[in-house]
């Protein structure tokens, strides 16, 4: 099966603006449903009380910020393996998502070890490749921006998302691997520990931010792509017109 409106550059610019838009209405949606129920719906906790309540926003992020990743990885594989158009413009335009969401975990994260563990920052096997994490997208944004041909810089910054792919199992067997003082993961395959509607609020956030990314990258791409095909009679007429 074949779906020519995200393998054809004009037509996946044409016809995805809709669905981007969908997706932030619905995604604002959500998070108005996800924050009532963390502050109004939510008990406190008998142990950290009101403080647990930015795993609401820190969990679903650092989730995004890893997924985002993989599939970077993934679509710049795709791209030179393929010779695909699109490909390596999705992966460039899920690069400032990914980081805007590997900031919002370690920003939310350093919120809540300070009442947890009485310090902002410490250089647990968690948190420190969550942070080399974020360096990754950082630098493979500034790559990818430093070179002017972007057929050369996909290729250049292709190193960075490859590589830095191995990171992320790194990231998620951290606290398995090392004793280190993040906590284990309160959602596997076997279940949860958590309080049901703490369960229910935390998987509504990360619907939340999983469509709001979707919506992000499908706006970031039709930018790239404009910009990639800027010399095409198509992409003239659209920058003529004003058509966004």
């Amino acid at each position: 099966m074949s779906f020519p409106c995200f393998t054809d550059p004009e037509r996946f610019y044409k016809s995805v603006g809709p669905l981007a838009k969908g997706c932030f209405a619905v995604s604002l949606v959500l998070f108005a449903v996800g924050f009532y129920m963390g502050f109004f719906v939510t008990p406190i906790d008998y142990r950290q009380g009101n403080s647990y309540r930015i795993i609401f926003m820190h969990i679903p992020a650092a989730w995004m910020s890893l997924f985002i990743y993989v599939m970077m990885a993934l679509y710049t594989v795709w791209g030179l393996v393929t010779r695909s158009k699109m490909a390596p413009a999705f992966a460039v335009a899920m690069a400032p998502t990914g980081a805007l969401m590997g900031f919002i975990a370690l920003f939310t994260g350093s919120m809540w070890g300070r009442p947890t563990w009485g310090t902002y920052w410490v250089w647990d096997a968690r948190l420190t490749s969550m942070l080399i994490l974020f360096f990754l997208y950082l630098g493979y944004i500034a790559l990818h921006e430093a070179i002017d041909d972007y057929r050369k810089a996909d290729r250049a910054a292709a190193v960075i998302a490859i590589v830095g792919a191995l990171n992320v199992p790194v990231i998620y067997f951290s606290v398995r691997w090392w004793n280190t003082l993040h906590q284990g993961a309160s959602i596997t395959t076997r279940g949860t520990s958590m309080e049901t509607t703490m369960f229910y609020t935390v998987l509504i956030m990360v619907a939340a931010l999983w469509i709001y990314c979707t919506g992000a990258v499908l706006e970031r791409t039709r930018t790239e792509v404009l910009r990639r095909c800027r010399r095409e009679p198509w992409a003239r007429a659209v920058a003529l017109q004003g058509d966004r």
